[in-house]
């Protein structure tokens, strides 16, 4: 098995007519922040992301063979209630912590809490990620419609939907793939390959009614050659260049991305500049790369 390299990972996608990531103490509105005007998506979600491709196109859903250790399962005597069966799940793979290791891409990938009877033990995840951002201010549209259903039996009204959306956000996510971290979770390259193709078709296959319209832009990777290094916040090394205002983007096409930055910066590490992997969306329009 070849050496887990440290890498930095910079994701970008888009969202039109949609509600990127709500937030349910605030009505499920899409996440905000009041001082910048820029979306907000939790790392949870990308990872949520992840896992629900791995589960449902990669074959992940084969206990103690492949697997995804924290995912939505169903009692069958109560189907009504959706919960995480972490409990059971971690009764079931205590007698050896190894076989939830060799199983769980997700845990070797992100980590996670695994409960015992009286107890529990946490595997530090090498692979992490920021909160993600759009790179520019987003509007919020408030949007009210009738439902398919009447409001109880017998009743002629129909009921009445209603949802906040952002009409576009593109948005930003960095992550670190830490070496040291992926020895102790057993992590492999070929998990790595994996979650590329995770973070890709799994915001693609985002077609749910509230998340229609996500689709992946850009994906950089940075592998470095040196342990403990990396660059930090490859999201604040680029920028959206428009003649429009921030609220009046709708697209792709209503932009350039601006990697200048960041390649000035690779360029200068002369012999340390990492290995870059790189998948564009060929609609993406680059500027400095």
């Amino acid at each position: 098995m070849s050496e887990i390299k440290r890498t930095e990972i910079l994701f970008l996608y888009d969202v039109q007519n949609a509600n990127p990531n709500g937030d349910p103490s605030d009505e499920n509105k899409p996440r905000i922040d009041e001082e910048t005007g820029h979306n907000i998506v939790t790392d949870v979600r990308l990872k949520r992301t992840v896992r629900d491709y791995l589960y449902n196109y990669e074959g992940y859903n084969q206990d103690a063979v492949k697997d995804i250790f924290v995912r939505q399962t169903f009692v069958d005597s109560k189907p009504e209630k959706g919960l995480n069966d972490g409990k059971n799940r971690g009764k079931h793979y205590k007698s050896d912590l190894n076989l939830i290791l060799n199983a769980c891409i997700d845990i070797r990938l992100f980590g996670g809490v695994i409960p015992l009877d009286k107890s529990s033990i946490t595997f530090t995840g090498p692979v992490q990620f920021k909160m993600g951002h759009s790179l520019h201010k987003v509007e919020l549209q408030y949007i009210k419609g009738t439902g398919a259903f009447a409001s109880k039996a017998g009743a002629q009204q129909q009921t009445f939907r209603e949802e906040y959306i952002l009409p576009y956000s593109f948005i930003a996510f960095y992550g670190i793939i830490n070496e040291n971290a992926a020895q102790h979770t057993k992590l492999t390259n070929d998990d790595i390959e994996m979650l590329k193709t995770s973070l890709w078709n799994g915001t693609k296959q985002l077609i749910t009614r509230s998340k229609m319209e996500h689709n992946p832009r850009l994906l950089l990777m940075l592998e470095h050659k040196h342990s403990n290094y990396f660059i930090g916040e490859l999201d604040k090394h680029i920028r959206l260049s428009s003649e429009k205002s921030d609220e009046q983007l709708r697209g792709i096409t209503d932009f350039k991305l601006d990697l200048s930055p960041l390649k000035s910066m690779l360029d200068g590490m002369g012999d340390n500049k990492p290995k870059v992997f790189m998948k564009k969306d060929p609609n993406l329009e680059l500027i400095g790369w």
